[in-house]
């Protein structure tokens, strides 16, 4: 879908109104919230994906898309952002969630010290993948809405894991999937060129129901600085993931 946007400039214009025809909720700044008991959306796992790519004017200058209709292979080859002060990097957008359960325990789940957590037992949600190229399938959690009694809270987040600040680089989105109802969506289209994290949207479990809200701020540090904004109290140190 993407390469043929490439080359008929607004032709993916028509699939972002987020109308009835493509079976999608858009929360913007506007309309940020959404209610999921409301929408039917209580059972099964809710499924969130993130994917990203990079804005076409920053892939080897404008006239990258034609140079890959020249050279078709490297539609297939990941694609490097020229970075503020690192020359040109490949781009590892992470995707997290930091959670408060009923009976206030807390945590988080992410990449980042292979802390995938548990789909069946607490905290109920788990990390499938880690995307460190912007494959179309992206990464993956999992949410686990049969035991949604047990969830008082959740902050899913987004960050750059090479530590190069690129957001402004790069097109991202985060689409939630229900086990019934339609799917929403929350585009990262902010610019923000050194911020290094960016809190996407919350979960909060309210007098039973579950209420989603669009958040989209970025931050200039990583979990710790999140933590410190919504509150979580947890306690941060370094981080690393094994080589791919």
């Amino acid at each position: 879908m993407a390469f043929w946007n490439s080359l008929w400039p607004g032709r993916e214009a028509q699939f972002e109104s987020g109308n009835a025809a493509t079976n999608s909720i858009v929360l913007s700044r506007r309309h940020a919230t959404v209610s999921l008991t409301k929408q039917g959306a209580l059972t099964g796992n809710l499924r969130v994906n993130l994917s990203w790519r990079m804005r076409t004017s920053d892939i080897e200058g404008r006239s990258s898309q034609s140079g890959r209709l020249l050279r078709p292979f490297k539609l297939f080859q990941p694609d490097v952002v020229q970075a503020h002060t690192q020359g040109v990097v490949n781009v590892d957008l992470d995707l997290g969630c930091m959670y408060e359960l009923a009976d206030g325990t807390k945590g988080v789940v992410q990449p980042l010290g292979n802390l995938i957590g548990d789909l069946n037992g607490p905290p109920y949600i788990r990390l499938s993948g880690d995307d460190r190229f912007g494959a179309p399938s992206g990464e993956t959690v999992y949410v686990n809405l049969d035991q949604r009694e047990q969830i008082k809270r959740l902050l899913f987040f987004v960050y750059i894991y090479d530590q190069t600040p690129a957001f402004d680089r790069t097109h991202a989105k985060v689409t939630l999937y229900p086990g019934n109802g339609p799917r929403i969506e929350i585009e990262l289209d902010e610019r923000a060129p050194q911020a290094r994290s960016c809190a996407v949207f919350t979960v909060e479990n309210v007098k039973g129901e579950l209420i989603v809200r669009r958040e989209v701020k970025f931050v200039y540090g990583f979990q710790s600085e999140l933590d410190r904004l919504y509150g979580y109290g947890m306690q941060w140190g370094r981080g690393y993931k094994s080589r791919a």
